[in-house]
């Protein structure tokens, strides 16, 4: 390894590795939260519910973030579990998602790519890619339970950036629905969830907030399909 590729990977791990963390904790706080009698309630991503969302979240963020930065396979078992069915599903999910984040503070990890062939991903570009995945579900979630998913301006700034850079590729995909228009007083993060497709306003009743300040009114619709990102 040439000197050029240590500091281009120190840059990658220190560009994306605090956002990461930073994510994972709002996401984690978050689940504590859920109230077990809300696993049926409706979400900005239409079609998923509470549970679909979770077993989304967990399964993705936590499992599947471990298992590429170890470069290993996901088993079958953990793709189709159902996690609310446990009771302690939101502390599962917390010590899960902090062995995930401590594998990706290996800086080993952040060298060459994720997967094979075609498929072949850069690590940091897979590290962004999940950052923003807590970042936007883990908003689905807090919205749909009562709760906020609050982020520092500089990652929030992070997380505009990956959409901005990523969002044509999740639109052909389904992943993302088209972006929004946002009233100029809209924050760094509800200007990235709006660049998304989802409605910073959206709330768990059916509707927005304040329909008129985010226009054309209409409850999200940029959930992901299962098993994208």
């Amino acid at each position: 390894m040439n000197s050029d590729t240590k500091r281009d990977t120190n840059s990658d791990m220190n560009t994306v590795y605090p956002a990461m963390r930073e994510c994972a904790s709002q996401a984690a706080r978050i689940a504590t939260a859920v109230p077990a009698g809300r696993l049926t309630a409706p979400t900005p991503s239409a079609e998923w519910d509470v549970r679909a969302l979770v077993n989304h979240l967990v399964l993705y963020t936590s499992h599947g973030l471990e298992h590429r930065a170890r470069r290993t396979e996901m088993p079958g078992t953990l793709t189709a579990r159902d996690f609310t069915a446990d009771a302690d599903w939101p502390e599962r999910y917390g010590v899960a998602l902090e062995s995930a984040v401590a594998a990706w503070g290996e800086p080993a990890v952040w060298e060459g790519d994720i997967g094979e062939g075609g498929g072949a991903t850069p690590a940091a570009t897979v590290a962004a890619l999940m950052t923003l995945e807590m970042a936007l579900h883990g908003w689905e979630l807090a919205r749909a339970t009562g709760q906020e998913f609050r982020l520092s301006e500089g990652t929030a700034a992070f997380v505009l950036a990956v959409v901005d850079e990523y969002a044509e590729m999740y639109r052909q995909y389904d992943g993302f629905a088209e972006p929004l228009p946002v009233p100029a007083s809209a924050t760094t993060f509800d200007r990235a969830l709006a660049a998304s497709g989802r409605d910073p306003l959206w709330a768990v009743e059916g509707g927005a907030d304040d329909q008129a300040e985010f226009a054309p009114a209409r409850s999200a619709t940029g959930g992901t399909p299962r098993g994208k990102g």
